[in-house]
């Protein structure tokens, strides 16, 4: 569907004094190129000036049957035909021949000018380019200025190249040319003393494509793209060149294509086909490469792309010549994030006489939009903003989606809630026609449109071209009659039979001649230059006619639609890095001064156009409701300008769109510093309280609604409370209501009505209750609430176990809930609660050795300080941990039980109970399978192991590294009286063979050196119990000192002995 939309285009148009009647024009660099009808020569006009004055003409060296120009490079190629001979020309450096006397010098494709002709300084130039085949069209390319030729079954790419003077009577080293072009500066007034460094084009012949299978009519060139079009087919192919020799198949095809010219006694007729990327290689037309390279620049890979076949439509009696395609583009887009040297997207063009194509290249290939003509087209030019198509009659301007497209490359974040932009297969429109008279061919260059008009003459290619039809029809129509006579059918006594021989369809002849030019003979042509207008002007006039869609159905498709197509202008423009009409590298200078101006006006309609594009989708339906989010954003409206935007109607006081009510939970949703005004808070408030009362309790969690009124919000959610009933979120929002009221009565009522365990789901439920802050990543800073600093007050195992759950619901990250202890001030008290509680709740093992090695050094750092700093007997008491050691040791596993032995080293003594407990918590976790030892032995070298309870931990240390025997002599050093019951928990199964190897001697050597120490005979006397009981009596017999101790062990080995006889 196409709408159609009464917005003019155009801006004022101009006549361009030609002398003779123009057969061909085109335009590039701002300049347009007029060759006479059958004439030899080419007139440049400049379009940059007002009037279009001539700025130069030169002869050419034939009748040029077509002509194009190349912005890169700045020349222009014809195909001309002279002694029935068709050649193939470059015209470099033309504007050279607005000088009096300009030189001119002819060489041929390679030979570059030496001698008196290269020392006279800069020339025009006619490059000689000779060919194997007559060329039939030509095209170059937008981004590198390379040269494409199509012939009869070939199409020949030569690369453009630029040699700079200097080098060249060293070597004819070919450099790459530059995406710049000459400057208009170098028209007029140059000698050949100021150009003594100049470079010369020049091309090189680099590939031959061979498609048999298909008849070139038109070809386009775009970067590593080429198109070529027949009659009634498009193929696109991507030509990529590698600098690593490989051996890889030149053909991309077996010969799958039937010549049908040697099938002259069958009519074949085509059918409709369409193939996209990798499917485009099933098509019936073989492409094989020939390198023509003098020199070796690696491999080229060619690759499908899209193919597009189409059947004549017979149902209405037409010919081929009216389904006959037409105005193949390559068209190239540049965003402002990326270089000029490629671009960020291509289009491909083509169009029938009664619809257009336009599809997308890179990314992926996707039909973009299909555009149905109200008549029929003679040709079509695309451009970034429109579609500009000729009749007969008329010159109408399409939209285009190339904007939507390169939209989505340059931002990686349209189509989410941050961005939005219509989508490329929105439906295209038709802008207001412009009647002419006579329309022929139609060029564009920046915003000036090129027609060529002409009376309604029938010239003498035209009147051949009907004599060649008819005499063809009636061969046609005497061999049909004479079949259907050998065979006994008279076809004139069958009237279906008579009608059928009558269309003029049946010859397999279906070409056309080439494209029509006006005849010498001809009268009435003008040659205008049409200036469109500026796309904020066209843009304002969008918005001009949307305001009757506005007024009669806020809601309407066609608002949308409008306002949408104003969008993707606007974003055609800001998405240039350059204004159309710097193309060539003319640059007019008061467009330079105004660039800025410019960029400032379109940003600034843009966010308009945004605004009121959400406005259009707030009140919409609820399908595309969502999208108001987005172009809201987009348009840096407030919060508060957007409510009264959507303020309703007074016919329906209690209508909000969708859209609107969507945006609003997202901005309430959103962690953002700013805050609403109590109007506005209260305003939301009834907003939501008459729309989706539900929503209630998440708006009054937001930090945005802090200034609102706490005595009117809690009456609200009361009744509130009476029509839906009783839930723990509502409730926890009352009572913070409540609590910023200062009713600490009703709070209190409030929050007891639910056990502890309901406020955690609660809080799990809507977490804003307690923090803010806590969905904007890692690194946001966290803020409470003022509930849950009273909660840190009055109830703070409430608060560590709601944080706990927050944690583990990953509504809260670690390092979050960190802050939010500390901007309480109680990071060295519920801080190290919740981690603690974290310890026995969770589950992620990353996290608990995160947190186990925060609270090892949180012990320690207690134990250090009550060791350097005891606190006087005054100082009231610290707040006890919410968890004793006990506590963790019966609930964590984390927490190992502790060592017997260490109860026999550090009985409890007078010290702190926080001293106590610091040391009973670090044991435990030595004690536990989860610490890792390895991190801790640095941080306890700050704990001095001079009293029992440092040396009991420097000794965990030492034994969970499994340093045995070093303990053993520690222990027995400092503590003996622990050492039987270190041995009885430490030395079992495979260190059961430390009693004696290392246990036994040790008490021997201390005991003969006292013997008068009573707790060194018991250890002795417990360990030769042991030993006795686990070796065999030859065994034990070997321990015996030969010291003449032995009576003391005689009945350890009596006893040994005695257990041995009764195994």
């Amino acid at each position: 569907m196409v709408h159609v939309y009464n917005c003019h285009p155009f801006a004022s148009q101009q006549i361009v004094q030609v002398e003779q009647e123009p057969g061909l024009v085109c335009c590039g660099g701002g300049a347009l190129f007029v060759v006479a009808t059958g004439g030899c020569k080419v007139e440049a006009y400049s379009l940059d000036q007002e009037g279009c004055p001539l700025i130069c003409r030169f002869a050419t060296m034939g009748t040029v049957k077509s002509i194009r120009h190349s912005k890169i490079g700045d020349y222009l190629v014809t195909i001309e035909e002279k002694n029935s001979a068709t050649y193939l020309r470059a015209y470099t450096n033309w504007r050279y021949q607005a000088e009096e006397k300009a030189r001119v010098g002819v060489r041929l494709l390679g030979h570059l000018l030496r001698g008196a002709s290269l020392r006279g300084g800069v020339q025009t130039e006619i490059i000689e380019i000779p060919l194997s085949e007559r060329p039939v069209t030509v095209a170059c390319c937008s981004v590198t200025g390379d040269l494409l030729v199509a012939c009869e079954n070939t199409l020949v790419l030569f690369t453009l190249r630029r040699q700079n003077q200097q080098n060249m009577s060293q070597n004819q080293q070919n450099l790459p040319l530059p995406n710049t072009q000459q400057s208009s500066s170098q028209t007029q007034g140059q000698t050949s003393s100021s150009n003594q460094n100049f470079s010369i084009l020049d091309f090189e012949r680099s590939i031959i494509l061979h498609v048999p299978g298909i008849k070139p009519k038109q070809v386009a060139l775009c970067a590593e793209y080429v198109a070529v079009q027949a009659e009634l087919e498009v193929l696109v192919l991507k030509l990529e060149s590698s600098f690593e020799p490989k051996e890889a198949e030149e053909c991309l095809d077996t010969q799958k294509y039937d010549d049908v010219e040697d099938q002259s006694d069958f009519l074949f007729l085509p059918r409709n086909q369409e193939l996209l990327g990798d499917r485009a290689k099933n098509c019936d037309i073989s492409v094989s490469i020939e390198k023509t390279g003098l020199e070796d620049r690696g491999q080229y890979t060619l690759s499908y792309v899209l193919f597009r076949r189409f059947s004549p439509d017979f149902s209405q009696g037409c010919s081929v010549e009216d389904t006959q395609l037409h105005s193949l583009q390559l068209h190239p887009l540049f965003i402002s994030n990326q270089s000029h040297e490629e671009p960020a997207c291509v289009f491909c063009f083509f169009s029938l006489p009664n619809a257009g194509f336009l599809y997308s290249l890179k990314g992926g290939v996707e039909l973009l939009s299909a555009y149905q003509y109200p008549e029929k087209v003679l040709e079509a030019v695309l451009t970034n903003h429109l579609l500009h198509v000729i009749t007969k009659s008329a010159v109408q301007c399409f939209t285009v989606r190339c904007a939507a497209v390169a939209a989505r490359i340059e931002d990686p974040y349209i189509d989410t809630t941050m961005k939005a932009c219509p989508h490329s297969t929105l439906e295209v429109c038709a802008l207001r026609m412009q009647l002419f008279i006579g329309l022929r061919s139609v060029c564009v260059y920046g915003r000036h449109v090129i027609l060529l008009s002409a009376a309604d003459t029938e010239t003498q290619e035209e009147t051949e071209r009907i004599t060649q039809r008819r005499s063809l029809e009636l061969k046609d129509h005497t061999m049909l009659t004479g079949i259907f006579l050998a065979v006994g059918i008279d076809p004139t006594t069958t009237p279906a039979l008579d009608s059928l021989l009558s269309r003029p369809f049946l010859t397999r002849k279906w070409t056309m001649s080439s494209p029509k030019e006006t005849s010498t003979a001809g009268h009435g042509w003008n040659l205008y230059v049409v200036d469109t207008v500026s796309p904020i002007t066209l843009y304002n006039e969008m918005v001009e006619y949307s305001q009757r869609y506005a007024e009669t159905n806020p809601q309407s498709q066609s608002l949308q639609h409008l306002l949408g197509e104003a969008h993707l202008l606007l974003r055609a423009s800001l998405l240039q890095t350059e204004p159309e009409n710097m193309e060539g590298g003319f640059v007019q200078t008061d467009t330079q001064r105004s660039a800025t101006t410019d960029r400032q006006e379109l940003e600034e309609a843009f966010r308009e156009n945004c605004a009121q594009l959400g406005d259009c989708f707030s009140r919409g339906s609820p399908k595309d409701c969502h999208l108001a989010l987005p172009y809201y954003r987009m348009s840096g409206l407030s919060i508060t300008e957007v409510m009264a935007r959507n303020r309703p109607l007074p016919s329906s006081p209690h209508c909000y769109g969708p859209g609107f009510l969507f945006f609003l939970k997202h901005y309430l949703l959103e962690e953002t510093e700013q805050s609403l005004s109590q109007e506005a808070a209260d305003e939301m408030i009834d907003i939501f309280s008459q729309s989706e009362p539900s929503q209630l309790i998440s708006v009054c969690a937001s930090p945005s609604m802090i200034h609102l009124s706490p005595d009117r919000t809690l009456q609200i959610l009361k009744h509130l409370e009476d029509t839906t009933g009783v839930s723990v979120p509502l409730t926890i929002t009352m009572a913070t209501m409540a609590l910023r009221v200062d009713d600490m009565l009703q709070y209190t009522q409030l929050m007891d009505r639910h056990a502890e365990m309901l406020l955690v789901y609660g809080f799990i439920e809507e977490s804003r209750l307690l923090l803010h802050g806590g969905g904007g990543g890692q690194h946001t800073h966290i803020r409470p609430t003022a509930l849950a600093r009273q909660l840190a007050r009055s109830q703070p195992g409430l608060l560590v176990a709601a944080m706990v759950a927050l944690h583990e619901n990953n509504k809260v990250q670690l390092e979050q809930a960190d802050c939010l202890f500390k901007e309480l001030g109680c990071e060295n008290c519920l801080q190290v609660d919740f981690w603690e509680a974290m310890l026995m709740a969770s589950s992620q093992e990353a996290v608990i050795q995160e947190i186990l090695f925060r609270v090892a050094l949180v012990y320690i750092d207690r134990l250090t300080n009550s060791e350097t700093h005891p606190k006087p007997s005054h100082t009231p008491p610290a707040r006890r941990s919410l968890k004793s050691a006990e506590d963790l040791i019966n609930s964590c596993s984390h927490y190992g039980a502790l060592y017997p032995w260490l109860t026999v080293l550090c009985p409890v003594h007078m010290s702190s109970a926080q001293h106590q407990d610091a040391l009973h918590k670090l044991q435990s976790l030595l004690c536990g399978p989860s610490l890792s030892v390895g991190s801790v032995v640095p941080l306890l070298e700050r704990l001095s192991d001079e009293t029992l309870w440092g040396f009991s931990l420097h000794l965990l240390c030492a034994t969970r590294r499994e340093q045995y025997g070093s303990s053993i002599e520690k222990l027995l050093d400092r503590c003996p009286q622990a050492i039987i019951a270190y041995a009885n928990h430490q030395l079992q199964d495979k260190n059961m063979a430390l009693w004696w190897q290392k246990l036994l001697p040790e008490l021997c050597n201390r005991t003969r050196a006292a013997m008068d120490n009573s707790i060194l005979l018991a250890a002795l006397k417990e360990t030769l119990v042991v030993v006795a009981m686990e070796m065999s009596p030859a065994e034990f017999l070997e321990l015996i000192p030969d010291d003449g101790t032995a009576a003391y062990f005689v009945p350890h080995l009596l006893a040994c002995s005695q257990r041995h006889l009764m195994t």
